[in-house]
Parts: C-alpha cells; sequence; structure tokens
C-alpha cells in the first residue's frame, strides 16, 4: 500500500473485569484527532479467524465490551484493534489470550435491603452479562452491629436465594455487606461491598 500508515494503538490489553471482557488501548502518539479504531476477536480453537465486532467498528472510545462477543466461554480469546483515519490505517496489534471463565474478576454485588418487623430481607444482585447468567456464582453476607468487628457471617449462598435474618433480638444500627464468590479451578473473590446500614427495632 503507498499511503502512510498510521502508528499503532499502544497498550492493547485485555481485560476480564467486574464479570465482563474488556479490550482496552490508548492512541499513539501523534494519532490525528478523527482517528478511530476497529476491534476483532478470535477463539483459541480456531485461529487466524477473526471475528467481527459489530458495536467496535470506527469507534472513538478507546475500550470494546466482547462479553458476549464470542459464544463459547471455556475457551481462551484474543483480541486486536487498528487505528483508522481517513483513508490510513494502522497495523493491527493483538492482545493476549484470556479466557473469560478462569480469568474474570469479580465485582461485588448490589445488595437489596428490606427491613421488616422481626426480620430483614437481604438479596444481591449481579451485573451480570445474560450470556454468563448461567454460572454458579454465590455470594457471602457479613451482619454486624456499627462498631463492632464481629460479623455474623452468612457463606456461600447461591446468587438467587436472599437471606432471612431474625431480628428480634438486635436494637440498634446494623450494617451489612457481601462479596461474589466463584469456584472454578481455584476460589476467586470480589471486594466487599459497601456497607448498607440500617436501623433495628426502634422504638420510637
Amino acid at each position: 500500500s503507498g499511503h502512510f500508515q498510521l502508528p499503532p494503538p499502544q497498550n492493547v490489553t485485555l481485560l476480564s473485569k467486574d464479570f465482563d471482557m474488556i479490550l482496552t488501548w490508548t492512541p499513539a502518539e501523534g494519532s490525528p484527532p478523527d482517528v478511530t479504531y476497529t476491534v476483532r476477536c478470535e477463539s483459541q480453537e480456531r485461529k487466524d479467524k477473526w471475528i467481527k465486532v459489530p458495536h467496535c467498528k470506527n469507534i472513538h472510545r478507546t475500550s470494546c465490551n466482547l462479553t458476549c462477543v464470542l459464544p463459547n466461554f471455556f475457551v481462551k480469546i484474543q483480541a486486536r484493534v487498528k487505528a483508522v483515519s481517513g483513508r490510513l490505517q494502522s497495523p493491527w496489534v493483538e492482545s493476549q489470550f484470556k479466557e473469560y471463565y478462569l480469568d474474570v474478576e469479580l465485582a461485588p454485588p448490589v445488595l437489596n435491603v428490606n427491613v421488616k418487623e422481626n426480620s430483614i430481607l437481604v438479596n444481591a444482585s449481579f451485573p451480570l452479562a445474560t450470556c454468563v447468567e448461567s454460572f454458579s456464582w454465590m455470594y457471602d453476607l457479613n451482619l454486624w452491629e456499627a462498631g463492632s468487628e464481629d460479623k455474623k457471617k452468612y457463606e456461600g449462598i447461591f446468587r438467587k436465594n436472599a437471606v432471612t435474618i431474625d431480628t428480634t433480638a438486635l436494637t440498634g444500627n446494623y450494617c451489612l455487606s457481601a462479596r461474589s464468590t466463584f469456584q472454578s479451578i481455584d476460589f476467586k473473590h470480589s471486594e466487599f461491598s459497601q456497607p448498607v446500614c440500617v436501623l433495628l427495632n426502634h422504638k420510637g
């Protein structure tokens, strides 16, 4: 090709973050202001069969969510990105291989806390993409009196199950926090969520 090549995108990284698989990169120094990016991906099962990613063609942003693009989560995937400006384009730059199932990083769940007369109903929701809903995420839940280090632990709760906590004997300000857990080859867990605190049996 006789046209000048654009400088290629830098720091091309495939990240498994908070239940999602995301390709990120940074613009090359000296990139024109109108530069756009196009992404493709492939699975290790079918090397050199690069799949187009329609929602990441000629985009201005410097990331692309690839979470549900390939149907098999148990195979490593790789992605590549190139810069385009007018009729100029850069060479493709490839990421490393990542496997969604094994490499996924968990986000803390979002807690929904419903205070009843003598109990609290807690369930956790996860920011899951539809294609991974069948995975067996669990969650651990902690309950403690505000200011105390003594935490009551509820562990290994299936993510669709709510927890009912009897609060008949509890009075005062109590806090709840949860983390996502996942058993693949090794046991993984997220950080604990920001505490949600509720006032119990407050006679007032």
